[in-house]
């Protein structure tokens, strides 16, 4: 498949501390990385290691974090020529403090990766592909994209994270095929009475961490139990998971979701949030564990 990610591309500062300190405490950084981040780059990223070919769009500021962010999508052999650069703004960039369990607190600055706008992209574009995944960003953004990729009929799938809770995403909703949330997220459709609306029309895939995932679809579900690890740092898992369930959809339910469960397994267990698990090292996990 050529696929299109669309949403989030950070800059990511990592820093792993054996627990988060208490009001006025002080802990010593363990390890400190940096990397490129962003749900939309992180899924594009893994996609491209995973074999498939995949574009990206979204927006960086025009400073150093832009460019090393641009090299390393490059890099993984994403095509970055839909990413805009924005004058005068920084890259968004996320400070992110992981504990000895691998939990997450993330710090950020408002940035440009929120500054794409549907006009930014040639409508053709979309044609040009055979699916659009979607991750958080502004509401009117995604429903706009949503809709144009409904209308030249390509699949559609959303990843609104935590930012389901405090935006309006119902009119990208209608146009999904593929919804993934996490526990969490899927309570707050629940609590707005949407999520069995949801599922007569599209697969949501509640994510569970470690302990696997389930699709709901029109027929019924499926459920995979994961594999339980003690996790390194859980950054990007869910972009890993995602990617991976994307790849493998096309093999059937239970498929898609043990590689998916594989892909946040093996990113869970490496720092950052640009942990790309390759097609080998995928099959070698699948195997391990059967």
């Amino acid at each position: 498949m050529r696929i299109l990610c669309a949403g989030h591309v950070n800059w990511d500062v990592t820093l792993r501390v054996d627990r988060l300190p208490e009001p006025d405490g002080e802990v010593s950084i363990e390890e400190r990385a940096q990397a490129g981040g962003g749900s939309a780059a992180n899924v594009a990223c893994t996609l491209a290691a995973l074999g498939e070919e995949v574009a990206l769009f979204g927006s960086v500021g025009d400073d150093e974090e832009g460019r090393l962010t641009r090299d390393e999508l490059d890099g993984f052999g994403v095509d970055t020529s839909h990413v805009v650069t924005v004058p005068n703004h920084e890259t968004t960039t996320k400070y992110l403090v992981v504990d000895g369990t691998g939990e997450v607190m993330v710090l950020s600055n408002s940035g440009a990766n929120e500054a794409f706008t549907p006009d930014d992209i040639d409508p053709s574009v979309l044609a040009s592909v055979d699916h659009l995944h979607l991750t958080s960003q502004r509401p009117a953004t995604a429903a706009a994209l949503a809709e144009a990729a409904a209308g030249v009929g390509i699949d559609v799938s959303f990843d609104p994270g935590r930012r389901i809770a405090s935006r309006d995403y119902a009119a990208t909703l209608v146009n999904v095929d593929v919804l993934f949330l996490n526990e969490r997220e899927a309570r707050v459709l629940v609590d707005h009475a949407s999520f069995e609306s949801l599922v007569r029309e599209a697969c949501v895939v509640v994510k569970r961490g470690g302990e696997g995932a389930t699709v709901h679809n029109p027929d019924g579900e499926v459920d995979h139990d994961g594999y339980p690890l003690d996790p390194l740092d859980t950054t990007g898992a869910g972009d890993a998971f995602a990617a991976g369930f994307l790849a493998a959809r096309t093999e059937g339910y239970e498929r898609a979701l043990s590689v998916a469960n594989a892909c946040g397994a093996l990113a869970a267990l490496r720092v950052g949030a640009r942990t790309t698990p390759t097609v080998d090292e995928v099959e070698a996990f699948l195997a391990e564990h059967a």
